[in-house]
C-alpha cells in the first residue's frame, strides 16, 4: 500500500521561507520519480518541482533559484524548500510519486500514480 504524507505548509510573509516534506512508503523509494506539484483555486495542479529515477532534477521556471528539491533516502522524505515566497507561490501542494515517467513529462500531472493529501502554503 503506497502512502505519501505531506507537511510544512503554513502561512508567512512574502521574501519569507518554508520547507515542506514528503514521507513516502510502500515504495522502493530511491527508484521512484518524485514530484511536487501546486494547484491554485480554479487551475489545473502544475508541477513545481521533480526527482527523475536518477535522481536528475527538474524545476518550473517560475521557481527556479528559489525552490530546491532534496530527498534523503534513509527516511525515505523528499523535501522541497521554498526561499523568497511570492503572493503567487499561494496554493495547495502535493507530492507525488511512480515508479516511471517518462523522459521529458515530470510535470506531467496525469503521470504520477500516487499522491498526497496536499498541504495548503499562503503566502501574504
Amino acid at each position: 500500500h503506497v502512502q505519501l504524507v505531506e507537511s510544512g505548509g503554513g502561512s508567512v510573509q512574502a521574501g519569507g521561507s518554508l520547507r515542506l516534506s514528503c514521507v513516502v512508503s510502500g515504495y522502493t523509494y530511491s527508484s521512484i520519480c518524485m514530484g511536487w506539484f501546486r494547484q491554485h483555486p480554479g487551475k489545473e495542479r502544475e508541477g513545481v518541482a521533480t526527482f527523475d529515477s536518477d535522481g536528475t532534477t527538474s524545476y518550473a521556471d517560475s521557481v527556479k533559484g528559489r525552490f530546491t528539491i532534496s530527498r534523503d533516502n534513509a527516511k525515505n522524505t523528499v523535501y522541497l524548500q521554498m526561499d523568497s515566497l511570492k503572493p503567487e507561490d499561494t496554493a495547495m501542494y502535493y507530492c507525488a510519486a511512480d515508479p516511471d515517467v517518462s523522459r521529458g513529462f515530470w510535470f506531467r500531472p496525469d503521470q504520477y500514480a500516487d499522491w498526497g493529501q496536499g498541504t495548503q502554503v499562503t503566502v501574504s
